[in-house]
């Protein structure tokens, strides 16, 4: 029994002894308001001279006469009475309502509703008292309710039900005070939650269930499921789960789907649901021809048709004839033409399973945005939702520009929702745009903890920050530190600079380490700004400036005489200015079952310093998923070269292949080293050029999809090789490709995606480091 619990039983208990007994249920309160009327009601008509009221203490008498709306001297039938009575009733604020003619006299009994003096919770834990207040609607010194104390315990029921207890059961209850006054307790049940155990299709032929399920957002009941709530039965998210299937099915160019009903029924102990999509998916189809036309004399129609990328034999999606459209409208507003809308006609050809599209160039109607209004945003700026906006006050209004504004909001990741709207305003001409968000939280602090041979015990602290200030600014704090290395590091990011499209960045990192437990310390700083802004749909160009510290410190004599020469040239400066051009179509593609990601940058030393060098680097990942997108294919490419021609490259400019590199080394396990034996030297040196190509594939185990295990195989290939200094006792200095196949093993768990690596270098050199073991953190390429 809780403290809360043992208070209540004993006010319970003393209350006996007061001349007031203390009420039972609420539902008692319901029966006593519900006397019946004197028989001597059942006169046809009275009149009264004197109206007399009794038992009221807080209600004014003139209150209640208003109520009952009875006159003195009007001649009133036994209905009126009856009428009377009820209004009064009706009123909330009498427990019992009794009206008695005494000839020319009329009483009026009343028992006014009790004062609520406090209101508590019992016997709750998953829900605080303060977000179950918020809920309900009965307040401290406020009459009190019984109607209103049990919608109240209705609110609170459905509160447990959107967490999925579905056998959540609350009984308000009150305990009488003097004065007329009661405490309202709500004593609640809250039961266990309803978990889903199974989710099953039926009618998908194209598709599996495993396949579909990652779809949803609702997913099955897992070794994880105390901890996991996306396993909990929560009716608004299945609705949600159509929607999102519907757009699985569409986006893939299955035009006919239909969800035909989804079941969903519960085991026969009420802990848990089996939930069952019926579908139809019909025939997918492909695109066909592709035309504009446009009955205005000014649009150019071979402009516009030479703008669509679109091409027949494509999959069809809705996503794409959006994508084009709102290329279109912007290619007319660059070309002065307002007012112009996009509308597409599509026309099926079912022999051949294609959707021929025209896009027609319209004159729409002239309106203008008047205003736009935005509420809810208590700590973000106004100016971070409204930068959002392609347009402004008095600009011509574009409902589909409105819909993309609203997606942009929503993709902020700053609200737990967001609602974007058009009303008429001041005339029929104007356009007023509402904004209603709905704040959600944006930072997050981290603690970890780690522990290896070589590095020791290590702290990690991190705090992030993704609206910093209401600014839409991001930053990070970063402390990393372990017995033989330390971390830290602080970054910002505004992402609109001067209001305009363009994100500036900056970047503070210090380091001391031993270079992977290395003969040799090394400290180094670094401070890098940097300016990015789109240049085209998918391609992004980064500006940066870098300055670098960098300090080698020998701290062994089995050291070896590389690694010793560039420690004696002491601290180090270099300062570049370099840029990154990036081609990414994994989310605006027009395939959603492929991605490609392109980077290319360089930075050139010089620009005062110690060092002048140029520094490249290049990477190419494509994904497929194939097998009806049971099986996911990848590849990648990168590849990186650094050249000084003044000052020379040392081991903190070098670059070095670790697993995040190539998978079956430890770091600094391949490429240039200086070896003497006789000496007990092995430096890894790192090396000027490197080259890697990854392939991998990841697919299903056949286990059920609730351990959330999946399987994968991978093929590494590269080298890494050059220096600028070499003595006799450097060797790998040549390029010699190394190879790695191994086996991966992919774990979703509450903790993130946990991937485990068991790799075998099938070619090697004799002094590499193979690494036949990883534990990792699964990313996205």
């Amino acid at each position: 029994m809780t403290d809360k619990t043992a208070a209540f039983e004993q006010r319970k208990n003393s209350g006996k002894t007061r001349t007031r007994q203390m009420a039972g249920a609420i539902s008692l309160a319901f029966a006593m308001g519900f006397a019946s009327l004197p028989e001597t009601l059942q006169a046809q008509s009275y009149s009264f001279s004197n109206v007399q009221i009794e038992g009221n203490q807080r209600i004014e008498a003139g209150t209640i006469l208003s109520y009952a709306g009875i006159a003195r001297g009007a001649t009133v039938s036994a209905a009126e009475l009856n009428d009377a009575y009820q209004r009064i009733l009706a009123s909330g604020l009498f427990e019992s309502v009794e009206i008695v003619p005494e000839g020319n006299r009329l009483v009026i009994k009343v028992v006014e509703f009790p004062t609520i003096n406090a209101i508590s919770f019992e016997g709750n834990s998953r829900i605080k008292d303060e977000d179950l207040s918020a809920l309900v609607q009965s307040q401290s010194r406020r009459v009190f309710n019984p109607r209103t104390a049990e919608a109240d315990a209705r609110l609170i029921t459905e509160g447990y039900t959107q967490q999925g207890r579905l056998a959540a059961r609350v009984q308000p209850k009150i305990i009488r005070r003097s004065d007329n006054r009661v405490d309202l307790v709500f004593e609640i049940f809250e039961g266990g939650v309803t978990e889903v155990e199974r989710v099953a299709f039926v009618g998908n032929d194209q598709y599996s269930d495993r396949r579909l399920r990652r779809v949803l957002g609702t997913k099955q009941a897992g070794i994880f499921r105390a901890i996991i709530s996306s396993d909990t039965f929560i009716e608004d998210r299945v609705q949600f789960d159509r929607q999102v299937l519907t757009d699985f099915y569409t986006s893939r160019g299955y035009v006919d789907f239909r969800i035909t009903g989804v079941n969903a029924e519960i085991s026969q102990e009420r802990d848990g649901y089996f939930l069952s999509f019926n579908v139809q998916e019909g025939q997918q189809f492909k695109f066909g021809a592709v035309t504009v036309s446009s009955d205005l004399a000014e649009v150019d129609v071979d402009l516009f048709q030479d703008a669509i990328s679109l091409r027949p034999g494509r999959v069809y999606s809705p996503a794409k004839v959006d994508s084009e459209i709102a290329r279109l409208e912007r290619l007319a507003i660059r070309e002065g033409l307002n007012f112009v809308r996009v509308e597409p006609r599509v026309t099926r050809d079912e022999r051949n399973l294609a959707l021929n599209i025209e896009f027609q160039l319209t004159r729409g109607p002239r309106i203008f945005v008047e205003r736009i209004d935005i509420e809810g945003n208590t700590t973000t700026l106004d100016r971070v939702v409204r930068r959002q906006f392609r347009i402004v006050e008095g600009d011509p209004f574009n409902p589909r520009e409105i819909r993309e504004s609203a997606e942009r909001i929503r993709a902020l990741g700053f609200f737990a929702n967001a609602e974007v709207d058009a009303r008429e305003g001041s005339s029929p001409q104007q356009v007023v745009v509402d904004v209603n968000v709905e704040e959600q939280p944006t930072g997050s602090i981290s603690f970890g903890g780690s522990y290896s041979s070589s590095s020791g015990i290590g702290l990690a602290i991190e705090f992030r920050e993704r609206n910093f200030l209401g600014r839409g600014q991001g930053i990070n704090l970063a402390f990393n530190t372990a017995s033989s290395s330390k971390a830290y590091s602080f970054g910002f990011r505004e992402p609109a600079l001067l209001g305009r499209n363009l994100g500036f960045g900056v970047g503070i990192s210090y380091t001391e380490t031993d270079n992977d437990n290395a003969d040799y310390d090394t400290t180094i700083g670094r401070f890098s700004p940097s300016l990015s802004f789109p240049i085209s749909e998918n391609g992004e160009l980064t500006a940066r400036y870098s300055a670098k510290y960098s300090d080698i410190s020998e701290t062994d004599t089995e050291i070896g005489e590389l690694v010793a020469a560039e420690a004696a040239e002491g601290p180090r400066w270099d300062s570049s200015l370099g840029y990154t051009l990036s081609y990414d179509t994994r989310r605006t593609g027009l395939d959603p079952t492929a991605g490609v990601l392109l980077e290319f940058g360089q930075d050139f030393g010089g620009l005062g310093g110690d060092t002048t060098f140029v520094r490249t680097n290049l990477r190419a990942v494509a994904q497929k998923m194939v097998l009806s997108e049971e099986v996911t294919l990848r590849a990648s490419f990168e590849a990186g070269s650094v050249n000084y021609s003044k000052g020379g490259s040392r081991v903190t400019d070098r670059f070095f292949m670790g697993s995040s590199v190539m998978r079956g080394f430890e770091a600094g396990g391949i490429g240039p080293r200086e070896r003497d034996s006789g000496n007990d030297i092995d430096d890894a040196l790192g090396g000027n050029l490197f080259a890697v190509a990854r392939f991998e594939a990841e697919f299903p185990l056949g286990l059920p999809d609730e351990y959330g295990i999946s399987g994968g195989a991978f093929y590494d290939i590269g080298s890494l090789w050059d220096l600028d200094q070499t003595n006799a006792n450097v060797i790998y200095d040549d390029f010699a490709a190394r190879q790695v196949v191994g086996v991966s093993l992919f774990w979703n768990t509450a903790i993130g995606p946990l991937r485990f690596n068991f790799s075998q270098a099938l070619v090697k050199e004799k002094y590499d480091i193979p690494q036949e073991f990883e534990l990792t953190i699964s990313t996205e390429f």
